[in-house]
């Protein structure tokens, strides 16, 4: 059996955890520099969609006094680093698939009352750190999803956890599920399917395998037999990204090339320490710049371009040069930018990097990043190329930020 645990809300219910007098209130959560919309409180769903850009939506927050917040990160990650924590006492074999759901494979249980086992896995979940939490229970990790989403929808009659462990409930699940409410089933897809009047999960599992495999590939087959009770979808290896990206938006907007380049040299910085975490390097840069779409009295500009690096690189100095170079070629005079982005491509693992005979990374290289990572990992952020502004640490627009509670010695609560 596999347990699929998913906390409620996770953003909105880390705010209420520290700030008990939010509880049945609408609260919403934004984005990086308070962009848009990127959580909501079940209270606060009926008044603005998710990914609904803040400034349109103040009136709003004003006329159903919802509470507004900046993205804590820094407050969401030890939240949810303690849930895990805490799942991992239950069981040893963890699938964090998000930083608010995790897979748990209960293989090896079968004399565990697994209902009430979860039951005490949420409760003290629920008392350590004060996210509620729902938790499905299935013999495979599509039939968890299901469960899961029926436990949060029937909380009272579940009381947040609920087990498919019959052949009854399965065939009931999947009939109330919609073929487009189902994990692993895009837009696109369910599109395709409701062309063929499959509107259930039920009916997708009706279908025949082969016309499955034909029409949606191995990886529908998988989720085909998932559904059916065929365990498929197993634990997956973590794999090293195909691509990185680090893009923003900037505070204001600028047709400043310097403040750019600036910015353009530290996603790549960026970009390049994610490659070395996971022992990759890349052999393609690509750089975007775009303008303020909202501002529609000023020109509009957006471009991009990819430049390819002779060799396979992982060095901040060699992919943030080519970075600034894809800058120069794009950039144009005239145009107030807001967001930009960097994304490394053609990535291989290093011990397996492709040799140039005529151009090749310098050596120095190798030992000059690990004595960087090593100093920024022990003293954060402490060493900066040249090119980066020495002065002045960047920080993204939090005016709604509430205070790192559990990771902040000055934002710890005082009891008294």
């Amino acid at each position: 059996m596999y347990a699929l645990i998913d906390c409620n809300n996770f953003y909105a219910s880390c705010e209420r955890a520290f700030a008990p007098n939010l509880n049945n209130k609408p609260i919403v959560v934004l984005s990086n520099n308070d962009g848009c919309i990127i959580a909501r409180s079940n209270e606060a769903k009926p008044y603005v969609p998710m990914g609904a850009s803040t400034h349109k939506y103040e009136h709003i927050f004003k006329l159903h006094n919802i509470h507004v917040f900046s993205s804590n990160y820094a407050l969401y990650g030890d939240i949810s680093q303690r849930i895990m924590n805490t799942i991992h006492k239950y069981s040893p074999n963890v699938d964090v698939y998000s930083i608010d759901e995790a897979f748990v494979d209960f293989n090896g249980f079968e004399h565990f009352d697994l209902k009430k086992y979860c039951t005490q896995l949420k409760n003290e979940i629920l008392q350590i750190t004060g996210i509620p939490i729902s938790i499905g229970i299935a013999p495979t990790k599509a039939l968890a999803k299901v469960a899961n989403k029926i436990a949060k929808k029937f909380t009272k009659h579940t009381n947040d956890v609920y087990i498919i462990n019959t052949e009854e409930k399965r065939i009931k699940a999947l009939k109330w599920t919609k073929i487009e409410d189902t994990w692993g089933i895009g837009r696109k897809i369910s599109e395709r399917l409701k062309l063929k009047n499959i509107n259930t999960a039920f009916e997708f599992t009706l279908l025949n395998q082969h016309l499955v495999k034909k029409e949606f590939t191995i990886v529908g087959l998988r989720l085909y037999k998932d559904l059916n009770g065929e365990p498929t979808i197993q634990f997956d290896d973590i794999k090293n990204k195909k691509a990185i990206a680090t893009t923003r938006s900037l505070k204001f907007i600028t047709n400043d090339f310097s403040i750019l380049k600036e910015r353009i040299t530290t996603f790549a910085i960026t970009c390049a320490e994610k490659l070395r975490k996971q022992n990759s390097a890349a052999n393609i840069v690509y750089v975007f710049i775009k303008t303020n779409k909202e501002r529609t009295h000023l020109p509009q500009h957006y471009n991009s371009i990819s430049v390819k690096i002779p060799y396979a690189s992982d060095s901040s100095l060699t992919i943030s040069k080519y970075a600034i170079q894809a800058l120069k070629l794009i950039f144009k005079e005239g145009y107030h930018y807001k967001k930009l982005g960097v994304i490394v491509m053609g990535i291989t693992p290093n011990n397996n990097r492709q040799l140039n005979l005529f151009i090749s990374e310098n050596p120095k290289h190798t030992k000059l990043m690990k004595t960087i990572d090593h100093i920024n990992n022990k003293y954060y952020d402490s060493l900066r190329l040249g090119s980066q502004d020495l002065g002045k640490k960047w920080k993204m627009k939090q005016d709604r930020l509430s205070p790192s509670f559990t990771t902040n010695w000055n934002d710890i609560l005082t009891v008294s």
